[in-house]
């Protein structure tokens, strides 16, 4: 067999394999969505129910193709440059480079520009955008640092909350622009998606390991954490130096009126998004490559393979959502509310369960996780905690719009809890959890859930109240994960005393003929 022959099989087998994950990632929301319109709560019309169903073959090609494009190109490109700048001792060099891609990949990131449609009624959507750009380019550049540095992570996170919340003060504090505080939180959110993580994540590994140290693993966790605290804080102050926020108005979420573009101009138009998107990043990379990496021509062709790959990937992923996911979940919004509101609430923390598992950079996540801690954190016991915490955000966020009280509510403590447990489980679980909670809010949340609860909202609570109560749930997925992963790793903590007070006791009930006395 040629070599190019072994390629091409390996190739497939990968895809495969991603399929056979995508299958089992999208198929419980699609279930979910299926037998909610059998049920009288929820009228959704077989036309719109067949295009859904298409939506979601789609979304499943999708994530598959992406994965294995983010397999192939994204993390060997972010751990390439890692590696190579650092090892080449030019720090000079590695800084500017995080800061600039930093910079674009947020501007690259799809859930972002999602975001961005939604309330462009109310913020420029090109100020939005490159005001977060520039708050995770300066982040990931601190990130750098961190590495390089070993500095602790625990104790960055305390003075950047205390930072975010100190901003929150002062915006509340303003009559007339309090109303964009849910949606600066949701901005941190965002950023970190299917295009952000697998290049910042395999940022960290490759500096990590380059300069080495007994910490290696732990120290290559965290950028993602610090890159979900710049936006918050850029956006708070955009939002300060705004002059007022002008009344919301909801975007037209009905199939109908999506669909009258036609399926062509979806397409079309994810695709000049996508392109867009990724351009900047890859001729970025080629600029690195041609002055400083060097890499050999077998690895630059697998890198161009897996571009095209995530390239045709995410825009199949953003055209399925665009087309049928923020109608469908605008539309359940209305009418579980309308119909009742405690099945609504339930809904919501099942819908959070399965939602992530339909997000294309948790599995990049996960699969970086586990191989870091070779397999102490298996992807199961990280997706688990994922669900359960996304359920609980989604299912709490409804909760706040049915009874109307602030997000505050929940993030102070949430974050207080979250910070607390830091200081008593492993720091690796500290970083993973932070990295995950951004990870966790990616596009489907910001297309899918997100118009969910605008719909819960405006039949519970009016237009007039979206900006306040309906946005924020982004900020909520990304907090909850903090609390679970790190109870997970506050069990292992116990889990490993147990397991030495059992070795020690067992050696102490040793019978005396078996302890060999030296004289």
């Amino acid at each position: 067999m040629s070599k190019n022959s072994a390629i091409f099989k390996d190739v497939w087998k990968s895809l495969w394999e991603k399929l056979k994950e995508s299958l089992v990632s999208v198929l419980p929301v699609s279930a979910l969505v299926v037998i909610l319109s059998l049920t009288p709560w929820v009228d959704i019309s077989t036309h719109d129910l067949c295009v859904f169903m298409g939506a979601a073959f789609l979304l499943i090609i999708g994530i598959s193709l992406f994965n294995l494009g983010a397999d192939m190109a994204m993390t060997p490109m972010g751990q390439y440059i890692g590696e190579g700048l650092t090892r080449s001792k030019k720090s000079s060099i590695l800084l500017p480079v995080a800061f600039v891609m930093g910079l674009l990949i947020t501007v690259a990131e799809p859930d972002l520009s999602v975001l961005a449609s939604q309330v462009s009624a109310v913020m420029n959507s090109t100020a939005l955008i490159l005001t977060v750009g520039v708050g995770v380019g300066i982040m990931l550049l601190l990130g750098v640092i961190k590495i390089l540095t070993h500095a602790d992570l625990t104790s960055i996170l305390l003075y950047g909350y205390m930072i975010l919340f100190c901003l929150a003060a002062l915006l509340m504090d303003n009559d007339e622009t309090w109303p964009l505080l849910a949606m600066s939180f949701d901005s941190g959110g965002v950023t970190t998606g299917p295009i952000t993580v697998p290049f910042i994540m395999a940022l960290g590994v490759g500096i990590a390991m380059s300069i080495g140290g007994r910490n290696a693993n732990e120290n290559s966790f965290g950028l993602i954490a610090l890159c979900s605290i710049g936006p918050v804080a850029a956006v708070l102050i955009l939002s300060m130096l705004s002059t007022g926020v002008p009344d919301y108005a909801v975007p037209d979420y009905s199939m109908s009126a999506i669909l009258a573009e036609g399926f062509d101009d979806i397409l079309f138009g994810s695709m000049a998004d996508v392109g867009k998107s990724l351009v900047m990043i890859v001729v970025f990379f080629f600029i690195l490559q041609f002055v400083i990496l060097k890499l050999p021509k077998t690895k630059i062709l697998q890198i161009i393979i897996g571009i095209v790959y995530a390239f045709i990937g995410l825009v199949l992923f953003m055209a399925a959502v665009e087309m049928a996911f923020m109608p469908i979940g605008y539309r359940i919004g209305v009418e579980l509310a309308e119909a009742n509101p405690i099945i609504l609430i339930a809904f919501s923390f099942i819908i959070g369960m399965v939602v992530v598992l339909a997000e294309p950079a948790v599995h990049v996540l996960n699969n970086q996780v586990s191989e870091i801690t070779g397999g102490e954190v298996s992807r199961k016991q990280m997706m688990t905690a994922l669900s359960l915490g996304v359920g609980a955000s989604i299912g709490l966020s409804v909760i706040r719009v049915y009874f109307g009280f602030s997000l505050l509510y929940y993030l102070i403590p949430g974050y207080v809890i979250s910070l607390g447990l830091s200081l008593f489980v492993p720091r690796l679980y500290t970083a993973i959890a932070f990295d995950s909670g951004g990870v966790a809010s990616g596009p489907l949340t910001s297309s899918f859930i997100l118009p969910l609860v605008i719909g819960s909202c405006v039949c519970m609570q009016g237009v007039s109240n979206v900006m306040e109560l309906a946005f924020g749930v982004v900020a909520m997925v990304a907090m909850t994960p903090l609390i679970t992963i790190q109870c997970l790793g506050f069990k292992s903590v116990i889990a490993t005393r147990r397991r030495r007070n059992a070795a020690f006791r067992r050696i102490l009930a040793a019978k005396e003929d078996t302890i060999i006395y030296f004289e």
